[in-house]
């Protein structure tokens, strides 16, 4: 493992990217970086919700957290865990690329949400086509063309923590 590391972690909703960017910056004592349109809309005041609509209206806040995000990565020593990691750091020592079938990030979602599995459903295809024509839009990247990453992880079939150890221990292999 060299002594600057740098792990960036990407999949759609629901396929544990926060959990497992979390326990994978854990596992490697690096920094996380898990900055979101989340994060955006706490520090402006807002629901999620509210803001992913101005975003699909205003590019500007999808250029601010992805700029925001290359910058809080700078340096390496971090896992980033982000829709666009992989893509964002061209660079990072590991590129990882999480999966799992749309009921089941519906289900986790739902869970997550607690909201109808239905209405998780709807929403996160909604969010899926709205998310891929944004970034198609803005930087001609297609996000279900990941064959670039480093490792691909199924997490339909491990929990978030095998799945961490699975990147910790690739990105130790590096």
């Amino acid at each position: 493992m060299s002594n600057r590391l740098s792990v960036a972690i990407s999949g759609k909703s629901g396929c544990g990217n926060s959990s497992v960017s979390r326990l994978v910056a854990q596992r490697l004592s690096l920094r996380l970086i898990n900055y979101t349109f989340r994060s955006l809309a706490e520090e402006r005041g807002m629901s999620f919700e509210e803001f992913s609509k101005l975003a699909e209206v205003d590019t500007a806040y999808d250029l601010t957290l992805d700029r925001r995000q290359k910058e809080m990565a700078a340096g390496g020593n971090c896992v980033l865990g982000s829709r666009l990691a992989i893509w964002l750091l061209p660079d990072a020592d590991l590129k990882v690329y999480l999966t799992a079938s749309l009921p089941v990030r519906a289900e986790r979602i739902a869970r997550r949400e607690a909201k109808s599995v239905v209405k998780a459903m709807a929403e996160t295809i909604e969010r899926d086509r709205l998310d891929r024509a944004r970034y198609l839009a803005l930087y001609g990247i297609d996000n279900d063309q990941y064959d670039f990453a480093d490792l691909v992880i199924d997490t339909e079939e491990h929990d978030e923590y095998s799945v961490a150890g699975l990147i910790a221990a690739a990105a130790r292999d590096r």
